[in-house]
């Protein structure tokens, strides 16, 4: 987490001090000086200020108080990263003692609220500065006047969030501010994580731990107290497994305006088990023609050494830009970070008060090559250049098969990014590394990501209605893996759509062989480019709206996977205006009828 000007009471030169000492300090260390820190404030009068920092200072003094055994854990998550700091946290509080309910914020009744003493808050933030889907419900409540007062209670956010979005970690601010406005009082202060989120985390726990009397303890990061559980998570996120490539083909037909890659890989030795809905994270490397340019733009040794972590470790300067940092995006605290070692003062002038929006624009599509090009040379050392850089961040893909129909294997559905920027081609990073650099037999490092917020339904008699077009085709593939293997009987709907039905139905033969043997009940698609008038598939489902609004009568379940911007909320649109047309009812109550679906776990999206 960067100190900014703009969000901050510091001046330049005073953050970019603290930008540089902060990362140095130990876990213990940040603990103290907070603890210092929030014991000076007590006879000062600055709340008004401390609100507005990025992390925002603790109002309990500095000496570790008696206070309740009793923590309750609310999350809310859109891919599973919040979920899964959330229940980490949630075991290793109840292997100190304490009295521990862990609950996603949509299935919390918000009338309990009143009634906790200590209440730690893991959230993402989603899409422009949205709460994910599961948070939706209690950040309403809590911004409404419903919401109680909260004198008494003690609470803790993490907030998880990406800095190359404007809206870097909102929903976790929003909540620490309410909360606060409520009358709770801070148990130790929020920290907004990007996308390497690991090691603020555990940071944070071990602050939020050090206040409720524990000492210096840190947060579990893959390994638990028991031997089974330790089993489980031998691979995680932070110790990924290197898995072999079986297959990597290209689903679309001569001729197609796109290239979707489909992947096979090994998880045999690995112990990794997943469900359909959850997703695979892969670790990928960056262009090395990117990684050359880079290089000889600054005229440095691609050998020379630097240090890529704070355990130490020394790297090759061009392997540390291939393997371990990301040079494909700018933020905005990487430009705060960089100007004072860029010789033009253009940088300076980029990120000053009152050119956010000049920022904004030349942040969007432009990566660490044009900015040294644009406002170089670099004027410091190579080391100094690695300091500002985030870790490359893993993606995450929506698995496309069954571990019960594909045993030790999982597959994966991807496109490939290419596009034309500022007059260079750009490329994706991971879609590309895996597209033109990754063979049948070459190693990638993975690991499985639950997600609990997109799950068949226990029932296998429950009907279900898959939107997914494009690669959003990948978990519906899984789930019908799934279904045919398990012999449910519930009925099944599907909407795929793409640009041509001649090079780009995907898995065309599978669907068309599930539609033979009755594992689907019903198949509509929408190819856009095939006709003069543009079909998507939220046009099929008006086409179809009475017979839709029949299942969900029935109580189908409605999943949406694929792209958020545009398609998830055009259906999402479409959905309401079905359910007010055939419903017979308002558009108020339709929205409260898709709200009611949404919280009965009936409405449920993978969007991205």
């Amino acid at each position: 987490m960067q100190l900014q000007v703009v969000n901050s009471p510091f001046n330049q030169e005073q953050a970019e001090l603290l930008n540089r000492l902060l990362p140095t300090l130990t876990p213990s260390q940040k603990v103290w000086l907070s603890g210092f820190l929030a014991a000076s404030q007590v006879t000062t009068a600055i709340e008004s200020t401390e609100a507005q920092v990025s992390q925002t200072q603790a109002s309990a003094p500095a000496a570790p108080q008696p206070i309740s055994k009793e923590v309750a854990i609310l999350y809310g998550s859109q891919s599973g990263n919040a979920q899964r700091l959330g229940v980490k946290a949630g075991k290793s509080l109840e292997g100190r003692g304490y009295q521990v309910t862990v609950s996603s914020m949509s299935d919390f009744k918000p009338n309990n609220l009143k009634k906790l003493s200590n209440l730690l808050v893991f959230v993402s933030t989603h899409g422009e500065g949205e709460p994910p889907d599961n948070a939706l419900s209690f950040h309403e409540f809590l911004h409404s006047k419903r919401a109680p007062k909260l004198e008494g209670l003690r609470f803790s956010v993490l907030a998880l969030g990406d800095s190359s979005y404007e809206f870097f970690c909102k929903t976790g601010i929003d909540f620490d501010q309410r909360l606060e406005e409520l009358g709770g009082e801070r148990l130790f202060p929020r920290v907004d994580c990007d996308v390497d989120y690991d090691e603020p985390a555990a940071e944070w726990f071990e602050g939020v731990l050090s206040r409720l009397g524990e000492g210096s303890v840190s947060m579990p990061t893959g390994t638990s107290a028991t031997a089974a559980q330790v089993k489980e998570s031998v691979y995680s996120r932070t110790n990924p497994f290197y898995a072999e490539v079986l297959e990597n083909i290209n689903l679309n037909g001569r001729g197609s305006n796109k290239e979707t890659r489909h992947l096979e890989i090994s998880l045999e030795g690995s112990g990794l088990s997943f469900e359909p809905g959850d997703s695979l994270g892969i670790y990928p490397e960056n262009d090395p023609v990117l990684v050359d340019q880079l290089l000889e733009e600054l005229k440095w040794d691609p050998q020379g050494t630097v240090t890529v972590n704070k355990q130490g470790e020394i790297r090759a300067l061009k392997e540390a830009l291939t393997s371990h940092f990301e040079i494909t995006v700018l933020t905005k605290p990487l430009l705060q970070q960089a100007a004072s070692f860029l010789s033009k003062d253009e940088a300076k002038e980029l990120i000053a008060a009152g050119n956010e929006d000049k920022l904004k624009a030349y942040l969007q599509g432009r990566d660490l090559l044009d900015l040294i090009r644009d406002y170089g040379p670099w004027k410091g050392s190579a080391q100094d250049f690695i300091s500002v850089l985030r870790k490359i961040p893993p993606r995450l893909y929506s698995i496309a098969s069954s571990l019960a129909a594909n045993p030790d294997e999982v597959h994966l559905t991807m496109g490939a990014v290419r596009y034309d920027a500022h007059g260079r081609e750009r490329k994706g990073v991971c879609s590309i590394y895996c597209a033109e650099r990754l063979q049948p037999g070459d190693k990638v490092s993975i690991y499985l990501q639950q997600n609990q917020n997109f799950k068949l339904p226990a029932n296998p008699d429950t009907p279900i209605i898959m939107v997914g077009p494009g690669t959003g085709v990948a978990p519906f593939r899984s789930f019908m893996q799934e279904r045919e293997e398990s012999g449910a009987e519930g009925k099944s709907w599907m909407f795929f759509g793409d640009q041509h039905f001649v090079t780009d139905f995907l898995y065309q033969t599978e669907w068309q062989k599930w539609i033979k043997n009755g594992v689907l009940t019903k198949m509509d698609v929408a190819f856009s480019r095939d006709r003069d008038e543009k079909v998507y598939v939220q046009h099929r489902m008006l086409e179809n709206s009475k017979e839709l609004f029949a299942w969900l009568q029935e109580g189908a379940v409605v999943y949406i996977c694929g792209d958020e911007k545009n398609m998830a909320r055009d259906v999402h649109n479409t959905l309401v205006e079905i359910i007010e047309k055939e419903g017979g009812i308002s558009r108020e109550q339709a929205e409260a009828y898709l709200a009611d679906m949404q919280q009965q776990k009936r409405y449920q999206r993978d969007v991205y």
